[in-house]
């Protein structure tokens, strides 16, 4: 069995790690400024944003588990694809490995929450004069990084599982384990900061221009004079609409970072290299351009639905909450 310490992850992934442990260290020494003692108080205050927001995320996270639970086959036959498994609308195995998924997807959406929300408010302070969207932008991408701690595990398991390697999140967590230990669960952790951040920019970058669209359309049609934005709002099913429009173009333009991240995570074998540039360059030689979009009509058939599906049973869950209160 390979030691946790010894394993080569860490000796690969070490200047990565560092390098997000010193942006870290850097925000949280940022923090002295209104406390004492730094790391306290950075903890306070995502203590107190995930409290004053709780009705808000127990509605999402009950929106995240059925959005993803119900599309949750489209996600497996994806992944099939991509590694060029021969029947991969097989009904066998598809909820394989959606026990574990949820158990990370649930509390990533709460930390990435939560530090986005603490990342936010520090660069408005530190950055005033800065554009507010591209400053929602950074810390959105920052709170992405932070929960990709706790994602990568179940992530990795997840599409072992999909891919029928392993027939249990039991068997997949103790084969992980003796073949790589700690590091195991992080294989791929580079693809997936490859693919989660430029997803994440192009689709807060799409969504806001397809509201603006949107809203300029509905402006002019309901003749409302004013210019400002304030003056026409969208409802939940306008969202939604455009989350999903977003969310499905966001999908297919990092498809091949996806099919990077997949490939990476299920490399039992070692021949896509261990890396982002090794694991492109090698899909590239085997199956050309095209290689890349593999998988590239269920990511986003799986998008487009999983966003309404989440948008409507929020609204749901608040509704009910609301009333009981």
């Amino acid at each position: 069995m390979n030691r946790p310490s010894s394993n080569p992850f860490f000796r690969r992934k070490a200047p990565l790690l560092l390098c997000i442990l010193l942006i870290s260290i850097q925000l949280g020494a940022s923090f002295t400024t209104t406390a004492t003692d730094a790391p306290p108080a950075i903890l306070s205050s995502f203590v107190r944003t995930v409290l004053s927001a709780r009705s808000h995320l127990a509605a999402a996270a009950v929106a995240r588990f059925v959005s993803m639970f119900v599309m949750y086959p489209v996600d497996t036959i994806k992944t099939r694809i991509q590694m060029k498994q021969g029947d991969a609308f097989r009904v066998i195995g598809l909820f394989n490995g959606v026990a574990g998924s949820l158990v990370g997807q649930v509390p990533y959406g709460v930390l990435t929450f939560g530090s986005y929300e603490i990342y936010k408010q520090y660069l408005l302070n530190r950055f005033p004069h800065a554009r507010p969207a591209f400053l929602y932008a950074i810390a959105a991408m920052m709170g992405d990084i932070t929960g990709s701690g706790w994602l990568c595990p179940s992530e990795v398991m997840k599409q072992l599982l999909q891919a029928g390697i392993y027939p249990s999140m039991g068997a997949a967590m103790k084969g992980i384990w003796e073949k790589s230990g700690l590091g195991g669960f992080y294989q791929g952790y580079t693809g997936v900061l490859a693919r989660d951040v430029p997803f994440r920019v192009a689709q807060l970058t799409t969504f806001e221009v397809t509201k603006s669209l949107y809203l300029r359309a509905k402006r002019s049609q309901s003749a409302v004079v004013s210019k400002d934005d304030s003056s026409v709002s969208l409802c939940v099913l306008e969202a939604a609409i455009c989350g999903a429009i977003a969310g499905s173009f966001s999908a297919a333009i990092t498809n091949p970072l996806d099919r990077i991240k997949t490939l990476m995570m299920t490399d039992t074998t070692g021949a896509y290299g261990g890396s982002v540039g090794t694991c492109a360059a090698k899909i590239l030689k085997d199956d050309g351009l095209a290689g890349l979009f593999a998988g590239v009509v269920p990511r986003v058939a799986y998008i487009a639905p999983t966003v309404c599906i989440f948008f409507v049973t929020y609204e749901f869950v608040q509704q009910k909450m609301n009333k009981s209160e």
